[in-house]
């Protein structure tokens, strides 16, 4: 144990002690506020979808493939022809059987970056009811 000259040292190096102490304390609280903060990405996904119903413009799309829980579409925006697909694996309530008779879409798409894009969410679908007999 190290001899303190005098009793301000003492103070000093306690001090030190706890600020280290508290800084520690403080970083451990942060990461484990920003472990509970964290957005799973089905959540983050489903944000997205919701924000761009609600904010999205509407446009038209071709259904270029459909790859088992994936839809694959084309569309243009501004004279730039977009191709972009969705991840329906979550939304499968909301998909009529047969997509083979739905050549065209319609397509919901940021206007500040067309390319974030979809064509079917929880409160909106671009299935058009007409060809694929839904209701």
């Amino acid at each position: 144990m190290p001899v303190l000259e005098s009793p301000y040292a003492a103070a000093r190096l306690a001090t030190f002690v706890l600020g280290g102490l508290l800084a520690i304390l403080l970083a451990i609280l942060a990461w484990r506020a920003w472990q509970r903060s964290r957005v799973a990405p089905e959540e983050r996904e489903r944000r997205r979808r919701a924000w761009l119903v609600a904010t999205g413009k509407l446009g038209d799309a071709a259904l270029v493939d459909i790859r088992e829980e994936l839809l694959v579409y084309s569309y243009a925006v501004r004279g730039v022809e977009y191709t972009a697909s969705q991840d329906i694996t979550l939304l499968a309530d909301k998909v009529p059987a047969d997509l083979s008779g739905l050549p065209h879409v319609s397509v919901k798409y940021d206007p500040k970056n067309p390319a974030n894009s979809i064509v079917l969410a929880e409160e909106w679908s671009g299935l058009r009811a007409s060809r694929a007999g839904l209701r």
